[in-house]
């Protein structure tokens, strides 16, 4: 059942070209069961026509503060105390400030300040804008006030510019709404008083100051993994590497960029953990040397020749620490062939508990991909073969939740066979 299944949700759109993804956003919503209602700035519908939103959500969009039809029942109060969220998405530089200062000249300002509802808010512009410091400030008060910010994230820009400031995608911000609404009901929930550590996302080994060596990993698999684990109770401690993704709500994120800094992280958050999550892509190699300055093409070389070390093996390493220390291990595989075999030989090979491997050389899933499907292996103490789940090509949330109901049934029968973990008479 989704979170915000019967949810109130008042979607607040300003005037930014990212408006164009609030149309997908206000159809996801309903998807996931929520009411939706729509109030527009007059900017914004230069964008986006009130007309597009009224038709996803079924319902009359709000676009004036004197609308004398409305206001003759108070219509921005009921539409206040309607709201269970406020959600402001794409939120501009210009009404973040106004926000900021508690300004109230059109609907949507005066709705914020009238309203009790939770507030959150994806922010949208420009990088340059989000970087300065008025916006930096702002976005501090408004968290001091109460709202969530959900990103931005980085990357391409409409203006060509690249960097801090893209509205996150509609997917994004369903899953961090529902994660949040779920947050109060999951200190209940199945994974409650578990501790989940996980890696997610690229290494980035370095061979100058300006090149390194990486991989084609978004991170969205671990970020998955991580949001469900933390709407199912656990505390969820994140090891990221250099991703553009918002961190879920109630999840602890570390930030690394080298397999060696990701090593010492795991290491150090394995021996407290119940389950240890290894999702990231680690590069298998790093530069013997890393050069002090920018390496110089040499026109009297057609070629140019790096050195490569091994990268310490995360997951082996978790799996190799004394029983005392050692959580429960699970690792992933992504293969082109021999999906199978090569996953239940990484499973022995690696003394893992479980091992999530999919095929990322079928078109639309894996790497970057917003769906993708996994052969699901496990060990099985008194069995010569793995116990096994093929899931169907799921999307990446959906494919997490999959993956923590078994990790959670690996962990009950690892406790249930520990006479340590039995009662005492």
């Amino acid at each position: 059942m989704s979170p915000l299944l019967g949810q109130r949700i008042l979607l607040g759109i300003s005037a930014g070209i990212a408006a164009y993804k609030s149309a997908h956003l206000a159809r996801l919503l309903k998807k996931a069961g929520a009411e939706v209602r729509v109030v527009m700035t007059d900017g914004a519908q230069a964008f986006i026509t009130p007309l597009t939103l009224q038709a996803l959500t079924g319902e009359a969009v709000r676009t004036s503060l004197l609308d004398p039809e409305a206001e003759a029942g108070m219509g921005h109060i009921e539409l206040a105390r309607w709201a269970d969220t406020l959600l402001v998405a794409p939120a501009t530089a210009d009404l973040m400030a106004r926000l900021a200062h508690g300004h109230a000249d059109d609907l949507l300002t005066t709705l914020s300040l009238a309203s009790d509802a939770r507030r959150v808010m994806a922010p949208a512009m420009n990088q340059a804008m989000w970087r300065h410091a008025a916006t930096q400030r702002n976005a501090e008060r408004l968290a001091g006030d109460g709202w969530q910010l959900l990103g931005p994230a980085a990357g391409d820009q409409a203006c060509g510019d690249v960097g801090p400031g893209r509205m996150l995608e509609p997917e994004e911000i369903v899953a961090a709404l529902g994660a949040s609404q779920g947050a109060d009901a999951s200190a209940s929930g199945p994974a409650a008083g578990l501790t989940i550590t996980l890696t997610a996302g690229p290494t980035r080994e370095p061979l100058d100051p300006v090149r390194y060596l990486t991989n084609h990993s978004s991170g969205k698999m671990g970020y998955a993994l991580a949001a469900s684990a933390a709407r199912l109770g656990a505390q969820v401690r994140l090891i990221s590497g250099p991703v553009s993704l918002a961190t879920p709500p109630g999840v602890e994120r570390i930030e690394v960029e080298t397999a060696e800094q990701m090593h010492a992280a795991a290491l150090r958050l394995a021996v407290d953990s119940d389950a240890f999550i290894g999702c990231a892509a680690v590069a298998d190699y790093r530069a013997a040397r890393v050069a002090e300055h920018k390496l110089k093409k040499r026109d009297d070389a057609e070629g140019l020749t790096l050195e490569l070390v091994k990268n310490p093996d995360i997951i082996a390493a978790v799996a190799a620490l004394p029983a005392a220390e050692r959580p429960l291990v699970v690792g992933f595989a992504a293969e082109t062939q021999n999906l199978a075999r090569y996953a239940q030989d990484k499973l022995t090979r690696k003394h893992l508990d479980m091992i999530v491997a999919n095929d990322v050389s079928q078109a639309g899933q894996g790497f970057g991909a917003d769906h993708n499907a996994a052969l699901l292996l496990w060990r099985r103490p008194d069995a010569t073969t793995p116990g096994r789940h093929q899931t169907a090509t799921l999307t990446k949330a959906e494919l997490a939740d999959t993956i923590l109901h078994h990790l959670l049934e690996r962990l009950s029968a690892r406790q249930a066979s520990d006479p340590h973990t039995q009662d005492t008479p």
